[in-house]
């Protein structure tokens, strides 16, 4: 794995596309969960609207333009003047421009951008999880000031996702958003936790017990399951919330299952927020 590490610092160095290729699969519709969740952070939100053009570049597009077209779509909800390009290492990949969007050559190193807000998923999954703290470290190194990185995984189909937002400094919080009616318990999303978590879902690990405690309140409150899965889920996340866990409150109906909470809550024993 350090090896892997050593051969990215050296394409950083040498001023190549810096990653690794990916499969690049991916579905329609595949990424709306978080693409919906960010248009409603508040902070991504100002940040988009209050900026006369900003620019959002979408890391490892892979093999179609599809999510980054939809991606745009959401984006120009906030604010219209978005632009929005794609990066892929392989070129191959880069397509021609369409429907306002653009594609070129890139990786981590954002093909010399500096943007408002970066996105990159189901890449890092593909990586070795020393590789992972290096590409952070490109990313948030090379954003505009005051700009977001989301990095995370999801299913064939997007019905399960988990993201983490990182700022300059490094990450900042941890979101799963899961289709209801797809998971049995909350637990069942931890074979998409983004790549620096995965292997830690062990016991002794922060996030493990994030999941323990949340299948225990989603056991608890089965009495609200004739309500259907988003009333009991709103139940449980109620009571992980009073039990101290510090989860972003739900402030509005979803038609998604979703939990956000502080990165420190969930961070590997021995990796602060300060490490990518």
């Amino acid at each position: 794995m350090a090896d892997h590490a050593h051969n990215l610092r050296a394409q950083r160095a040498h001023g190549r596309p810096f990653g690794v290729i990916t499969r690049g699969t991916t579905n329609q519709n595949r990424l709306r969960r978080c693409d919906r969740w960010m248009v409603n952070h508040p902070e991504i939100s100002s940040l988009l609207r209050h900026h006369p053009q900003p620019l959002a570049l979408d890391v490892g597009y892979g093999a179609s333009h599809t999510t980054t077209v939809e991606w745009a779509g959401w984006l120009r909800r906030v604010n219209p003047r978005v632009q929005v390009t794609g990066l892929e290492i392989a070129p191959e990949r880069v397509l021609p421009p369409r429907d306002g969007v653009s594609f070129e050559l890139g990786g981590f190193e954002l093909a010399g951008y500096r943007p408002q807000l970066v996105r990159a998923f189901n890449v890092l999954r593909q990586y070795d999880v020393a590789q992972v703290p290096a590409a952070w470290e490109a990313v948030t190194s090379r954003l505009a000031p005051g700009g977001f990185f989301v990095e995370g995984t999801c299913d064939e189909l997007g019905r399960r996702c988990a993201w983490l937002l990182l700022d300059a400094a490094g990450p900042r919080s941890l979101t799963f958003a899961w289709e209801p009616a797809d998971a049995a318990r909350p637990s069942d999303l931890a074979e998409r936790l983004p790549k620096i978590l995965i292997h830690r879902n062990v016991p002794g690990e922060p996030i493990h017990e994030l999941l323990q405690a949340a299948d225990r309140a989603w056991e608890r409150n089965a009495g609200w399951a004739p309500h259907g899965p988003r009333v009991r889920w709103r139940m449980a996340h109620a009571q992980l919330r009073a039990e101290g866990w510090p989860l972003v409150p739900l402030r509005r109906r979803l038609s998604d299952n979703s939990l956000t909470i502080a990165w420190e809550a969930v961070a590997p024993q021995g990796f602060s927020r300060h490490d990518g």
